[in-house]
């Protein structure tokens, strides 16, 4: 099956001429480099250095699919601090023949405000506490995770690993793959090696002056993690700089 058929989201471009000469993002290489960028998988991953550009693309592109900038479903409705910026307007979308029964965005840094809004909106008619405020952070987070994440829906990630031990964050790539396998799509922002090593996943590197697709082991993330594991006593000494 062509992998284009079963995308909800296939690219995305932007409209400079909708970006002020002295923004910020001009700024940024990786997203200035952008005229039109291609989604090559159900499951992509946004790679790179901090300060490249991985978040501030993520967000602007949930925020034109309609998602609020601090997370949730397309029904939340909720700021407690508008930060997003002028780059969703400028973006264009380039979606599939599918439309995504379901959706969720999903960041680390404003979590606490989304389980509290979850709360809140768990107490309305028809829905479901999910007590969120009395697990840990990891524990609500997966478990925010799976009662949103269905097959045939579209989910922007954020940083997830960022609650997550590398068990849990291994049970989150377990349930990326449950729904990707339901036709589902992901669009992850990521440092985890682990969550970088889904299988089948394509990988856009943020480093460098432009966007570019990078295989698993040309990640930062696999490349330093591999080396503290397998060299750590080295490593150390070099960084430390302590005598051999």
């Amino acid at each position: 099956m062509n992998i284009e058929s079963l995308l909800f989201l296939r690219a995305l471009s932007v409209e400079w001429e909708r970006i002020p000469q002295d923004s910020y993002l001009r700024g940024i290489p990786a997203i200035a480099s952008i005229r039109s960028l291609s989604f090559p998988a159900p499951v992509t991953f946004f790679a790179g250095e901090n300060g490249t550009g991985k978040s501030t693309l993520l967000e602007a592109a949930a925020v034109a699919l309609g998602f609020n900038p601090e997370g949730g479903t397309r029904n939340y409705r909720f700021s407690t601090y508008d930060s997003h910026s002028a780059l969703s307007d400028a973006l264009r979308l380039q979606r599939g023949v599918r439309r995504p029964r379901y959706g969720y965005f999903l960041r680390a840094e404003s979590f606490y405000n989304v389980a509290t809004k979850e709360e809140e909106y768990s107490r309305e008619p028809g829905g479901i506490p999910l007590h969120l405020h009395e697990k840990s952070h990891g524990e609500s987070f997966l478990l925010l995770a799976h009662e949103n994440f269905k097959g045939g829906g579209l989910y922007l990630l954020d940083e997830p690993e960022a609650a997550l031990s590398p068990q849990r964050q291994l049970t989150l790539l377990s349930e990326i793959h449950r729904c990707s396998k339901a036709g589902a799509q992901f669009i992850i922002a990521t440092h985890s090696p682990i969550l970088l090593g889904f299988p089948g996943a394509g990988i856009l590197s943020f480093d460098g002056e432009r966007i570019h697709p990078v295989s698993y082991e040309e990640t930062d993330s696999y490349r330093i993690t591999s080396l503290f594991v397998n060299e750590r006593g080295r490593l150390l000494r070099q960084l430390l700089e302590e005598e051999p």
